[in-house]
């Protein structure tokens, strides 16, 4: 591979994990990270890991962040930074207090940004970040003057008017997905799966009836980008894996320098395998690979899964002249 394994640095540890006891000083007691609401998670979240104290960070000139990126990249060629903004700002949740009832608190981003430009360049990694959610437009600027991709998620991607953004609109320096980690897989936002599952799980701050029409009339938008595109044909009847395998050649004809593809969306896999904002409500990271009829999907499947060959083919696709 060109670029080699891309790793993961995670927004936060645990409180009771090794990295805040091992480092009690520059860790805040008590307080949690997390995110405000937005439209798809109109609770907000907390997401239960401690935050660093920025001035006592600022006071030891950002070397535990120098060393946590350093470490992060020494495997890799490359490095996707967690919900990169808390390089600027991070949501923190007080103590008793729900996630919708959190603050802002800034960081020194010229500091911060600049530990992250620098330690990606000495260990030859191309910095990624995941500038998903509530984003101030100056900091997808400011990252993007610091060479650090960002993240354009399909579902997100969308003109002021609110109808998908056409391909040739997208971000170059970017890397291109369907969904996340954080999102119900393509099948379940097809199928409506993802407003029932939410609805069930009670982290709607709406009705589910706005918002199942809200998906809907979002979908249907999608799918005349798609006929537009030559994706789909018009006037047909268009099945599951169809759609998915379109909505990645969408992605393919994007000037996005990266492609992100999710397995679950490859073998139509419908359950999500997160839910932010639940704990206890739901199996978190603990749902295995099925089909879309809930069918395990082994390791040996992957080769021969007509699923994953039609993705591939779709991302592969020569670009339209």
């Amino acid at each position: 591979m060109d670029i080699g394994i891309i790793q993961d640095l995670a927004v936060g540890a645990h409180p009771g994990g090794a990295d805040v006891w091992s480092d009690q000083d520059l860790s805040v007691p008590g307080v949690t990270v997390g995110a405000p609401p937005d439209e798809f998670n109109q609770l907000g979240q907390d997401w239960g890991s401690q935050p660093w104290h920025p001035e006592r960070l600022a006071a030891r000139r950002y070397q535990p962040l120098a060393d946590l990126i350093a470490a992060a990249s020494r495997s890799g060629g490359a490095l996707r930074m967690d919900h990169v903004m808390g390089l600027c700002r991070l949501w923190w949740v007080p103590p008793g207090m729900t996630a919708a009832q959190g603050t802002y608190v800034r960081y020194d981003h010229v500091a911060t940004v600049g530990v992250l430009a620098r330690e990606a360049a000495r260990a030859g990694v191309l910095a990624i970040g995941e500038d998903l959610g509530t984003v101030a437009p100056w900091i997808r600027d400011y990252l993007a003057a610091h060479g650090i991709l960002g993240t354009s998620m399909l579902w997100f991607e969308r003109r002021d008017d609110g109808t998908p953004l056409p391909p040739g609109d997208w971000r170059r320096n970017s890397l291109a997905a369907v969904g996340t980690h954080d999102m119900p897989p393509a099948a379940a936002f097809l199928t409506g799966e993802h407003v029932a599952l939410r609805a069930e799980l009670g982290v709607l701050a709406r009705s589910a009836e706005a918002e199942r029409a809200e998906a809907d009339a979002a979908l249907a938008a999608w799918r005349a980008a798609l006929i537009r595109e030559g994706l789909l044909a018009p006037g047909e009847h268009h099945g599951i894996a169809e759609q998915v395998a379109a909505l990645y050649g969408y992605l393919a004809r994007t000037p996005s320098i990266l492609i992100g593809v999710s397995l679950p969306d490859m073998v139509g896999q419908r359950r999500p395998q997160n839910v932010p904002g639940t704990m206890q409500e739901y199996p978190n990271w603990r749902i295995p690979l099925a089909d879309g009829e809930g069918k395990p999907v082994f390791l040996e499947d992957l080769a021969t899964h007509a699923g994953v060959r039609a993705i591939v083919d779709a991302v592969s696709a020569p670009p339209v002249s």
